[in-house]
């Protein structure tokens, strides 16, 4: 018998809980079961055809070879201005990478900057990739836990309690996966102030949800509010969400010049260049008419009204409306009590199972005890998972 080894480093990990969700959701459709999806975290809207239209003339033109390792020279420039006309931040080409999506991105920039045992800053819920992205490059990941009753909002005092000597870098997202909750830009300085009385901490700060803000307040993030943090931070994006691009998969970011030149040295001895079809369809994204995120960011609100007061008319659910993004996280403690189901993840699958509604545990975003539900699917569909979750869940 063959004894295959395991890298120690690969052990505990487990597949992404989303994609491993999404699956067994197309596998029960297969099988024939009408299984309402709630749980992937893609829009349902096509990508606009003017950017498909683009990857079409990339092919045509014969734009199907190797690129540079960190993207096209228009595509980075299209992000330099990016970056200058919406958030106010100057950057060099040198300053700029692509990759094939955010998650490449962040992955890239934990294995530049990490060593063995040092501590990464994660509040919690989190998007469920972060703390393994961590491990993979030696970290520990610390969590700072916000709850429902905080807004699912990380306090100053918290953050300042969390950092130690072998912090090295913190993430923070907004509008934020899972929970849908957008810091002020009141909250950013805040946590900005105290950042800044530890310089060998690196900020990333994730905007891939940037242009899913619907609250009022104009998009920041914590390097707008807090310029003394630009020295070492890095600003992560990608087309994913905003066009609608999940499949096409580029991401990009912006920060120091030395730490991005090793994170493209990463890339060179990965995956090496992002898809050069996908590139010009981004370049064209960035570029073109903006019109397409307006609608969709309309059609998010009002199925996010929708799903909300929906959610509070059944017994022993708490919830907070949401800022942006196309997810909700409400709290199922009280439900899960008097159904006598024991965990989140024992609730999600009663609810996959009986409700043929598939939703995401909260545990998988460090989240025990909630859920995350997305909205990003057609008011019809929604309607019939809120018909579908009363029938098995309201009292008798």
């Amino acid at each position: 018998m063959i004894n295959l080894q395991v890298a120690e480093r690969v052990r505990p990990m487990n597949p992404s809980t989303t994609s491993s969700l999404a699956a067994r959701t197309a596998e029960l459709r297969a099988a024939g079961y009408d299984i309402i999806g709630m749980g992937a975290g893609e829009l349902d809207f096509d990508t606009p055809e003017y950017i498909k239209q683009a990857a079409k003339d990339a092919i045509d033109r014969g734009f199907t070879k190797y690129t540079a390792v960190d993207g096209i020279p228009e595509l980075k420039q299209a992000v330099i201005n990016k970056f200058s006309r919406e958030n106010n931040l100057e950057y060099s080409m040198k300053q700029v990478m692509i990759s094939s999506g955010c998650k490449q991105t962040l992955y890239n920039l934990a294995q530049a900057v990490l060593n063995e045992g040092d501590e990464v800053i994660i509040p919690a819920p989190y998007w469920v990739s972060y703390p393994d992205i961590v491990k993979l490059a030696g970290g520990s990941p610390v969590f700072i836990n916000a709850d429902i009753e905080q807004g699912f909002k990380i306090t100053p005092r918290q953050l300042d309690a969390a950092i130690t000597d072998k912090t090295r870098l913190m993430f923070i997202n907004s509008p934020s996966n899972p929970a849908g909750v957008h810091y002020t830009p009141e909250e950013l300085a805040e946590l900005g102030t105290i950042l800044e009385r530890y310089p060998k901490v690196i900020v990333a700060t994730d905007d891939i949800y940037e242009h899913m803000l619907w609250e009022g307040t104009p998009f920041k993030n914590i390097l707008n509010m807090c310029p003394a943090l630009y020295e070492r931070g890095f600003v992560l994006n990608g087309v994913s969400k905003a066009y609608s691009m999940t499949g096409w998969r580029i991401g990009y970011v912006a920060g120091p010049e030395l730490l991005i030149q090793k994170m493209k040295t990463i890339q060179s001895q990965s995956t090496s260049n992002p898809s050069s079809i996908s590139q010009y369809a981004a370049l064209a994204a960035i570029e073109g008419d903006q019109s397409f995120i307006e609608k969709v960011v309309t059609t998010l609100k009002e199925r996010h009204d929708f799903i909300y007061k929906a959610l509070l008319e059944i017994e022993g659910v708490k919830c907070l409306p949401c800022q942006g993004t196309f997810y909700i996280l409400p709290n199922v403690e009280q439900v899960m009590v008097r159904l006598g189901i024991s965990n989140d993840v024992e609730f999600s699958e009663f609810l996959i199972e009986k409700a043929q509604v598939a939703v995401v545990p909260g545990s998988a975003f460090g989240a025990p005890g909630y859920v995350r539900l997305s909205f990003a699917t057609s008011m019809k569909n929604l309607q019939e998972a809120i018909k579908r979750l009363h029938g098995v869940l309201d009292p008798d």
